[in-house]
C-alpha cells in the first residue's frame, strides 16, 4: 500500500520539481557537447577505418601536391586559345557567358573584352601538347604530364575555392586531404609524420598574396595525430620541436616516460581518444628532434642536383628549396606532401606578374619531375600541380593595355599530373574555344579526388569517418574515378 502511494505521488509531482530534477540532464548534456569525451566513451571503432586499408592494390604510394594558390590562368600557360587574340577586344557572346555569376570585382563592368595570351604558345614533345613560352622547363616534360584541361568547381572565391580543393567541402572543419590518406594509410617512417606541408610566396603579387590558413592542412574531426606538419624554413623548422635551453636530450625522455604514464591513466578514465593522439604526438615530436635536422642539411645534395632545381633551391623557403625537400621527404617514405605557393590572384598587371610568378616555379616544377624520374621514385611518386580556379578570358579592367588582369572563372580550368599510375604525354578534356565552358569530358573537384584517393589504393566511397551521428567522407557523397588518365 505504501509503495503504491509513493509510486502515485511521484506521478503526481509538481511542474517545480520536474524541472529542477530534468535541468540538470539537460545541462550535462549540453556540457558533454563542449567537453567531448569527459562525459561518455567514445566508440573506439572511430579511431580507425571501418575496413583494411588500401582496398586494393596502390597504383603510387607517395603524393607531392604542388598546389598554386590564387588561381593560375589557364589560357596563358597551358590551354591554347588562338581564338581569343583573333577577337581581341571584342564582347564575350552573352550565348558562351549564359548568366554565369561573377565576382564583385568585375560584375558591374559594362563590357567583357576578350583578352587573349600575352605569350606565345608553341607544341612539345612526341604528344604536341601546346605550352606557352613562359614555361621553357614545363615544356621540356610534356611527354610524362597529363594535362587535365576540364577541371570546373562551384566556387568562385579563394578561401572556399582552396578549402574545397583540400577538403572536399567550400566550409571550414573537414580534414584535409592529407589527413586523410594518414587516417587511412597510416605512416611508412616512424620517425617523421605521414603528411608535411611547405609553404612558400612567389614574386608575382607578392603583395595582395591569398592568405594561407592552418586549417587548409588541417584534421577537422580526425584525430589530431593526422594533421599535417608545417615544415619552415630558419632555425626551427618545426615549431616547439627543440628542447629549452637546459634540457637535454635525456631530460626530455624522462619528461615523456612520466608524462605518458599520466596520460595512460587519464585515457584509462575517461576513453577520450585525442588522449592517446596527445601521446603520440609527444612521442613523434622526440623522434623528430633527430630525423628533420637531417632532412634539412642539404649539404650532401650534388652541384647537379641544384643545377636542375634552378640557383633559388639554396635558398630555405623558396618554392625550388621546397621542391628538393619534398623530394627529401618522399625519399625518407612520407606519404603527403603539400607545397602551397602563393601569388597567382593576377587580377591586374598580369603580363608582369604571370611571368614573375612562372619563373619561380617553372625550373623547380620540372626539376623535381626529372629528378624523380632519374631516381626511379616517380613510378609509384604522384605530382599534381594546380590551383583552385582558373582566370576569366576576358579582360578584368577596360582599356588598361598591358596592365590587364583576370577575374576569377570556376567553370574550367587546368591541372597537370604526372607519375604514380598517371598515363602520360596525354591531355584529357576540352573547353569551348573561347575557353570560357567545357565541352567534353568534365571533371569536378569531386572526381579529382576520388582519382587521387584511388591511386593510393583507397575506394573512396569506403574511406568514412562517423562524427556527430553522420558518416563523412572526402569526396561527401559525389565523385567517379576519372579512368580515362590511369595508366
Amino acid at each position: 500500500m505504501h509503495i503504491l502511494e509513493d509510486h502515485h505521488m511521484g506521478m503526481q509531482m509538481t511542474r517545480r520539481h520536474f524541472l529542477s530534477r530534468t535541468g540538470t540532464g539537460i545541462g550535462v548534456a549540453a556540457l558533454s557537447t563542449l567537453l567531448p569525451g569527459c562525459f561518455s566513451k567514445p566508440h573506439l571503432a572511430d579511431e580507425i577505418p571501418a575496413k583494411l586499408l588500401p582496398h586494393f592494390s596502390p597504383r603510387t604510394k607517395r603524393i607531392i601536391y604542388l598546389f598554386q594558390s590564387g588561381g593560375p590562368a589557364q589560357m596563358e600557360l597551358f590551354d591554347y586559345k588562338p581564338l581569343l587574340k583573333e577577337r581581341q577586344g571584342e564582347e564575350l557572346p552573352a550565348s558562351v557567358r549564359m548568366g554565369q555569376r561573377l565576382t564583385g570585382m568585375t560584375a558591374n563592368q559594362p563590357s567583357f573584352p576578350l583578352q587573349g595570351a600575352v605569350a606565345t604558345f608553341r607544341q612539345h614533345g612526341q604528344s604536341g601538347a601546346w605550352v606557352s613560352d613562359l614555361l621553357p622547363y614545363t615544356s621540356k616534360i610534356v611527354d610524362d604530364l597529363c594535362f587535365v584541361k576540364s577541371l570546373h568547381t562551384e566556387a568562385i572565391n579563394h578561401d572556399p575555392a582552396m578549402t574545397f580543393f583540400q577538403t572536399g567541402s567550400q566550409q571550414s572543419g573537414r580534414p584535409s586531404m592529407g589527413a586523410w590518406l594518414s587516417y587511412g594509410l597510416g605512416s611508412d617512417n616512424e620517425n617523421l609524420p605521414a603528411f608535411c606541408v611547405l609553404l612558400s610566396k612567389g614574386t608575382g603579387r607578392v603583395a595582395a598574396a591569398q592568405p594561407l590558413a592552418a586549417r587548409l592542412w588541417g584534421s577537422g574531426f580526425l584525430p589530431s595525430l593526422h594533421q599535417g606538419v608545417q615544415f619552415r624554413s630558419g632555425k626551427d623548422p618545426v615549431l616547439y620541436l627543440s628542447n629549452p635551453e637546459g634540457i637535454e636530450g635525456a631530460d626530455r625522455r624522462n619528461v615523456l616516460d612520466y608524462l605518458d604514464q599520466l596520460n595512460e591513466l587519464y585515457h584509462h578514465e575517461v576513453r577520450d581518444p585525442e588522449v592517446r593522439t596527445r601521446i603520440a604526438q609527444y612521442e613523434m615530436a622526440y623522434r623528430m628532434q633527430t630525423s628533420v635536422p637531417e632532412i634539412m642539411d642539404i649539404s650532401d645534395e650534388p652541384e647537379s642536383v641544384f643545377e636542375l632545381y634552378g640557383p633559388e633551391s639554396r635558398i630555405p623557403g623558396t618554392y625550388a628549396a621546397n621542391c628538393l625537400l619534398a623530394r627529401r621527404l618522399i625519399e625518407r617514405d612520407v606519404k603527403f606532401v603539400q607545397l602551397y605557393h602563393q601569388g597567382w590572384d593576377h587580377h591586374n598587371d598580369l603580363p608582369e606578374h604571370l611571368a614573375m610568378q612562372c619563373r619561380d616555379t617553372d625550373q623547380a616544377s620540372a626539376g623535381l619531375v626529372m629528378d624523380l624520374k632519374q631516381r626511379g621514385l616517380l613510378e609509384d611518386t604522384l605530382v599534381i600541380w594546380g590551383g583552385e580556379f582558373g582566370r576569366t578570358n576576358y579582360s578584368q579592367g577596360l582599356d588598361v593595355g598591358d596592365r590587364y588582369g583576370r577575374d576569377h572563372h570556376p567553370r574550367c580550368f587546368t591541372a597537370w599530373m604526372a607519375g604514380g599510375g598517371i598515363k602520360p604525354g596525354i591531355s584529357y578534356g576540352e573547353t569551348d574555344e573561347f575557353g570560357y565552358n567545357v565541352v567534353k569530358d568534365p571533371v569536378h573537384v569531386h572526381d579529382f579526388q576520388a582519382t587521387i584517393l584511388h591511386l593510393m589504393g583507397i575506394d573512396h566511397e569506403q574511406l568514412v569517418f562517423k562524427h556527430q551521428g553522420r558518416r563523412y567522407r572526402l569526396t561527401d557523397v559525389h565523385g567517379n574515378v576519372v579512368k580515362a588518365i590511369l595508366a
